[in-house]
């Protein structure tokens, strides 16, 4: 029974170092720029890593030390924290699963379109009392004027691959016709009717096409790339954690087995 409980207590240390890809993807999305201004998905993968790590201690405690009512709480509660993060998994993927950029001519980067996303997302950023508040946040940041220091001329930033959010907020729609003075500052457009975003846009540095559709759109697109990537860290931490579940519940299993035959020898004796 000792060397189960051992295994038990071993089981739970893999489970407590599992959680340190989930805090880390939480706290990596915390930090950028744009998920910081949204604001989202970073704490309840925070928080749902750190109640992995505080279950799989209490596993890790009640197997060492032979806690029996301590790891039944472990494999309980580690069951619903598994299929919580099996939740948020699917549910990442399901939100990010539409959306894509637009190709347009003599242009190396992609536009984007609000409709293009799912109808969760967008409404994360339609409210105008929340897109105020995102909007004042990434207005904060340098992501335009680097633009300026990077790029001189009108056909070395046409071929840049500027990322979705700078795409939608630094610059005004291809299709408005605007001409190139900076990448932040642009005149004489052809088309103003052909989309609401061509009379959004303003030279005004604190303003550019922060108001426009396609700096929400952008800004989705980023959001569903980062989550992408932290969706896929938390998919394999999902699989391990399951592995190392069930691995559990058989040594927490012949634990008990052990200890009804140790029982029973000592009553036969």
């Amino acid at each position: 029974m000792a060397l189960s409980n051992n295994v038990i207590g071993a089981i739970n240390f893999v489970a407590m170092l599992l959680s340190i890809p989930i805090i880390g993807a939480g706290i990596w999305l915390a930090m950028e720029p744009d998920n910081s201004c949204v604001k989202i998905l970073q704490w309840p993968v925070i928080i749902l890593g750190i109640l992995i790590l505080v279950v799989a201690l209490a596993g890790f405690v009640g197997g060492f030390w032979r806690i029996p009512w301590l790891l039944i709480f472990y494999l309980i509660a580690m069951l619903i924290l598994i299929i919580l993060l099996a939740c948020l998994v699917v549910f990442i993927y399901m939100v990010t699963v539409r959306g894509s950029g637009h190709l347009e001519p003599s242009r190396a980067y992609l536009e984007y379109h609000l409709d293009d996303f799912s109808g969760w997302l967008r409404r994360r950023v339609q409210s105008s009392y929340k897109w105020d508040r995102i909007r004042s946040c990434l207005s904060a940041t340098d992501m335009c004027s680097e633009l300026n220091q990077s790029y001189r001329m009108a056909q070395d930033f046409f071929n840049a691959g500027i990322t979705p959010l700078q795409s939608g907020c630094c610059k005004p729609p291809t299709q408005c016709g605007y001409t190139f003075v900076n990448p932040t500052y642009w005149i004489s457009p052809i088309n103003n009717a052909a989309d609401m975003d061509c009379l959004n846009w303003n030279n005004d540095q604190n303003q550019l096409c922060y108001n426009c559709d396609s700096c929400k759109a952008g800004l989705l697109a980023n959001l569903k790339k980062e989550w992408r990537r932290a969706d896929i860290i938390l998919l394999i931490t999902l699989v391990a954690l399951i592995w190392v579940y069930l691995i559990g519940c058989c040594a927490f299993r012949n634990a008990k087995t052990e200890d009804l035959f140790r029982r029973y020898k000592q009553g036969y004796t």
